[in-house]
């Protein structure tokens, strides 16, 4: 993606199901679950920029012994950061005490981290904050061990103002409006009283507080808590808890908005945002890797029984498609499949643009991350190419004669490593002109691969923003002299806020709504953003509304959109033509199948509070309101 932006963090929960010496013995290390941590929070590190966080709990510890351990980071490499810090404090203790090594008690009893459940968070801050206290995983700490708990997730809800007043109702008092600190408290309330409801009950048959402590936490429920707590929670999540005395939970939103996978066997339970990293990181077959069911949660007790229980009802499956197109890694085995397909699916609407001239057209891709459509893309010119070979020979009726044949078979789709970004480079200098100076050398080209007769194709996963087209793409491209520059995004135009995670949250700011608005102001039909601007304003305090910007878009076709984008991003220096081409919507679901989650682009959020959230926005923009829209 051109235009960087922020998205979704990525969780990873790992609970071992045997004690610490089967470890010690098959693998060679007590430290085998901190060591499975790191591998996964590394392989999920496309998920998180900002910060980094790790949790563990041992399990049967004694009073008076740690029990709970949690690091967290914001510097700049923040995974390698937190392990530095565990490695430093094992190795220090290790120094000191050579001889618990060889006893893995010693060990446990000794060494912070060291335990069975373990809970990871890389973070991608969609509100900006970058400070230590905005990094995952939260604690909740008490003083009785089953009332202890640590939370992270993949997540944003959009009744955040909702959930904080409930806090209230029920005599709380939140340190602060945050959806995390929202729902961490809304599950210790439930975590709370289920505690005291069960105690109560142990009391009533004679047990002292130290005998009904062991038995509150066996007979806790933790699908019970979860669904009271998530009652009117509206947002998408992958949600990951503990409980201080190794209880563990994976919930996941009713809609599938947000990722979830897991995979169990005798040894140990595992739950990652995203598939691969389990497949790589324990070697497990793509078949034997579940997803998590919409509205359920993988719950691990303390005994190390694992079950997955319905939470609450599923809804229609509304799963990301931004995760096929961009945000997951792309070595999943059903996601690269779907990129390829995205990008043959564009070629159709590519090759008419070209006027049907392969032969002076270079295809290529911008940035790496779009390598995979490009290859699809390139499948189906190739495929085309080869009609069009056979159809040429078989129209010499076998009279072709060596040469003839020679020049059909040296026809090919050509295809070159054209943008290359220079990571060495950073925009440091805050004056606009220099910055801008700076922004337009992030990428270099590859010289001589186009000729002046030359179409050049550059496919991007997508066009959000065009500030990066703008101010250094097309530039650098309309160096190498091509004739027309044809720039492709594999997904469509976005045209709404996101409110489930991904940090887009003002209209004026996409491209696609600035176009639009060219349009409206060209065609004199401003009166209908007025129009909008007035319903939207109606809805104000309402739980349920329509998305009334959808009208916006309505009175004109996404080519039309596209083609003034195009405009709007050529300046006068560019003396190449200039052609825009999105997916189109069906394209996306046929690309996509199982992941129909495409509010950015349609504007059919899943939950109310999406449509709560894009007249929002709408406001803010006509009132030049520079805030979030939730």
């Amino acid at each position: 993606m051109s235009d960087p932006i922020k998205h979704e963090c990525g969780i990873a929960l790992v609970r071992l199901l045997k004690p610490l010496a089967f470890y010690k013995e098959k693998y060679g290390s007590a430290l085998y679950g901190i060591h499975k941590m790191y591998l996964l929070m590394e392989k999920q590190h496309n998920r998180g920029q900002d910060g980094a966080g790790l949790a563990s709990i041992k399990l049967d510890m004694k009073p008076g012994e740690r029990y709970m351990s949690r690091v967290r980071s914001n510097k700049s490499q923040p995974i390698i950061d937190i392990f530095s810090q565990i490695n430093e404090r094992i190795e220090e203790i290790i120094n000191e005490n050579p001889e618990i090594i060889h006893d893995v008690a010693a060990l446990k009893s000794n060494l912070p981290y060291i335990g069975e459940v373990f809970l990871g968070h890389v973070r991608y801050g969609t509100f900006g904050k970058n400070s230590i206290e905005s990094v995952h995983p939260f604690i909740r700490q008490n003083n009785w061990m089953h009332r202890n708990l640590i939370v992270a997730g993949n997540f944003n809800m959009t009744n955040v103002n909702e959930l904080f007043e409930n806090l209230v109702a029920l005599g709380q008092h939140p340190k602060e409006k945050a959806d995390t600190v929202t729902v961490m408290e809304k599950i210790g309330h439930f975590l709370d009283d289920e505690v005291s409801k069960l105690y109560k009950k142990l009391k009533g048959k004679g047990f002292s507080k130290v005998e009904a402590s062991p038995e509150i936490a066996k007979r806790l429920n933790v699908a019970k808590i979860l669904k009271k707590a998530s009652k009117n929670w509206d947002g998408g999540y992958a949600m990951i808890g503990m409980f201080g005395h190794g209880d563990a939970f994976v919930l996941r939103d009713p809609s599938g908005i947000r990722p979830a996978y897991y995979y169990y066997n005798d040894e140990i339970a595992v739950v990652t945002s995203e598939r691969p990293a389990i497949q790589t990181v324990f070697n497990v077959p793509f078949e034997e890797i579940q997803e998590l069911p919409p509205g359920n949660a993988f719950i691990v007790k303390k005994s190390g029984k694992v079950k997955v229980k319905q939470i609450l009802p599923p809804l229609e499956r509304k799963a990301c498609s931004f995760e096929r197109i961009y945000f997951s890694r792309g070595n999943d085995a059903e996601i690269y499949e779907e990129r390829k397909e995205l990008g043959r699916l564009l070629f159709p609407k590519v090759f008419e643009a070209l006027g049907k001239d392969l032969k002076n057209t270079v295809f290529s891709y911008i940035p790496n991350t779009a390598e995979t459509s490009f290859l699809g893309m390139l499948d189906a010119a190739n495929l085309y190419l080869n009609e069009e070979k056979r159809q040429l020979i078989a129209a010499k009726n076998g009279k072709i004669t060596e040469t003839e044949l020679n020049e059909i078979l040296a026809l090919k789709i050509r295809n070159e490593k054209i943008a290359i970004k220079d990571v060495k480079l950073r925009t440091f200098i805050t004056e606009d002109k220099s910055r801008d100076d700076l922004v337009a050398h992030v990428y270099d080209v590859t010289y001589g691969a186009v000729n002046p007769e030359d179409n050049l194709v550059m496919i991007d996963d997508s066009i959000v923003r065009g500030t990066t087209l703008k101010k250094s793409i097309l530039k650098i491209l309309d160096r190498l002299h091509p004739k027309k520059i044809v720039l492709v995004s594999s997904a469509p135009q976005i045209r709404y806020p996101d409110c489930y995670g991904i940090d887009m949250a003002r209209l004026e700011d996409l491209i696609a709504f600035k176009a639009t608005l060219e349009l409206h102001i060209e065609n004199k039909t401003f009166q209908l953003v007025e129009e909008i601007y007035k319903k939207c304003k109606e809805s104000v305090g309402q739980s349920q509304v329509e998305n009334y910007v959808k009208a916006f878009y309505k009175p004109f076709t996404a080519e039309q959109i596209s083609d003034k984008i195009a405009e709007m991003l050529r300046n006068s220096s560019i003396k190449a033509e200039v052609k825009i081409i999105y997916q189109t919507i069906n394209n996306l679901h046929l690309a996509c199948p199982k992941n129909l989650g495409d509010w950015y682009f349609t504007g059919n959020y899943p939950t109310p509070g999406g449509n709560i959230v894009a007249n929002r926005a709408f406001i803010n923009f006509y009132e030049g309101n520079k805030g979030r829209a939730y």
